[in-house]
């Protein structure tokens, strides 16, 4: 069977059209979704680490050229140069996409209709579809040479995909701007001395022991492991529960020396038992649902609740028993504006000074108050951000309020021994490579005592991903990095403890 030549042109102008008019309903649908739910799309794209200082800007203009791009196509006239816009907007988003799953420490969401329920690599592999499809279908429709057609879509892709990386490129600048502080750094105080490989990154410090590390797991709330202090051993321990709540939501564990505990500030339940038992059973119930809770002494816990009534964190102090007491103490911690996450941060309990500490995630600032909640003082980090740098955006409709793109966070991660206050930042200080952060943590350390900053030094991880949590105890720091356990010899000259009281009250 023979074709003819204006056969087969007939086949792929029709071919062409058909291309055209599903990227009609693609769009149109895709503009439409978003302009039904305009405000939830827009808090959506605020939540982008690349686009939300373009948010308001972006939130009309892509349904708008969507419209317009399918408006365009269903005229013969326009139809080459709107699927040439098409083929171009289609390699943004993919870019977007593949920088999102590969390069950004969370994943937003910014899709509406049926193309929500698509996972991002789905999308990701719909897009590349849907961007051989423009590519065709313009050769198919084209009159200029190959060669001529092939370079205008190469020269496209480079600026859609080269768009987009910038937008990535100036994200990645304002989150570790070089800074007006500089860091002092010894002679290498932290040398790694074991590692252990724990086969799964969900694993949190329950405790660390005279003798031993605790870890729970975030997917296993039932199990507990006991690690020796060198990394050597290990064991499982599957903990009974004995308690007739239904669920313990977001339970984490409590490990001392003597007693395990297990918190759910959702389910506002402490459950208690000996640490050689591996049974806990009920303990106290509190009267307000908490975040965080932390164990202080023998009855004893420190907690981070939400104050529905302030709009703000509030800290408190929980003492379980058969009368249990929840005493709030909203003036220690304090909101910058009118949003709460101004005010979220990292709650610690020093058990040698005896102090509860409060380290604000984007602000230079900790709280330190003794362990009846005195206010000693507020401590302030090298950083310079004394004010929270926050896109907080207001979805009316819902009552909820998101934080817009990746906050700028001053301190990720903190732990505390003696009189040291240990303090992860990414932030990149004068003189320094930002470099140094694709194999290591910069750990800045500050004497509460004199309330000065001491020094930093590099947590070193080769090839491994970001630092998860981190405890010290002695000379001895153990960090979770990526799915490994990872333990530190502490310098003896760098790090003089005043106190040394290692006794769990």
């Amino acid at each position: 069977m023979c074709f003819t030549v204006p056969y087969i042109a007939s086949i792929k102008r029709n071919a062409a059209v058909s291309v055209s008019y599903l990227f009609v309903l693609l769009f149109l649908y895709a503009a439409v979704s978003k302009l039904l739910d305009f405000e939830t799309f827009t808090v959506q794209l605020a939540q982008s680490p690349l686009l939300s200082a373009y948010a308001g800007v972006i939130a009309w203009a892509v349904p708008g050229l969507e419209i317009l791009i399918a408006v365009l196509l269903t005229l013969p006239k326009y139809r080459i140069p709107a699927l040439y816009a098409a083929f171009t907007l289609m390699v943004m988003f993919t870019a977007y996409i593949y920088i999102i799953l590969n390069y950004s420490e969370f994943i937003p969401c910014s899709c509406g209709g049926v193309l929500e329920k698509l996972s991002w690599t789905q999308h990701l592999i719909f897009n590349i579809v849907f961007i051989i499809l423009a590519g065709v279908a313009v050769f198919f429709t084209a009159q200029r040479n190959i060669k001529k057609t092939l370079l205008l879509h190469v020269t496209l892709a480079i600026f859609g995909v080269g768009t987009v990386t910038l937008l990535f490129a100036f994200s990645e600048k304002k989150m570790h701007r070089n800074n007006a502080f500089q860091r002092r750094y010894p002679h290498h105080p932290a040398n790694k001395q074991a590692q252990m490989d724990l086969e799964y990154n969900s694993y949190y410090f329950a405790g660390v022991t005279e003798d031993s590390i605790y870890l729970g797991n975030h997917t296993a709330s039932l199990l507990l492991l006991s690690i020796d202090k060198n990394l050597a051993d290990t064991l499982h321990h599957k903990v009974r529960i004995f308690s007739n709540e239904r669920s313990l939501n977001a339970s984490r564990y409590i490990a001392t020396d003597n007693e395990l505990f297990l918190v759910s500030g959702q389910s506002q339940v402490v459950l208690q038992g000996d640490i050689s038992t591996y049974k806990v059973s009920p303990y106290g119930l509190c009267r307000v649902p908490f975040m965080n809770g932390l164990f202080i002494k023998k009855d004893t816990f420190a907690i981070r609740a939400f104050d529905s009534n302030r709009n703000d964190n509030v800290l408190g102090r929980l003492v379980v028993g058969d009368s249990t007491t929840t005493t709030i103490f909203p003036e220690l911690i304090k909101k910058q504006g009118e949003s709460f996450f101004s005010s979220d941060g990292l709650l610690l309990y020093n058990r040698e000074l005896e102090k509860v500490i409060y380290v604000y995630y984007y602000r230079n600032a900790f709280v330190v108050a003794d362990k009846n909640f005195t206010l000693d003082y507020i401590g302030k980090t090298i950083d310079t951000v004394a004010t929270s740098q926050l896109s907080v955006h207001t979805n009316q409709s819902r009552n909820e309020q998101k934080l817009g793109g990746e906050p700028l966070f001053i301190n990720r991660l903190a732990a505390t021994y003696d009189n040291y206050l240990f303090i992860q930042s990414d932030r990149i200080g004068r003189y320094e490579s930002k470099k140094v952060l694709k194999h290591a943590s910069i750990i800045d350390v500050y004497n509460l005592e004199d309330q000065s900053y001491a020094f930093s030094f590099y947590l070193y991880h080769h090839n491994l991903k970001k630092l998860r949590g981190f405890a010290v105890r002695k000379h001895k720091l153990y960090a979770l990095i990526d799915h490994y356990l990872i333990s530190y010899n502490l310098k003896k000259d760098n790090f003089i403890y005043t106190k040394q009281k290692d006794t769990v009250r």
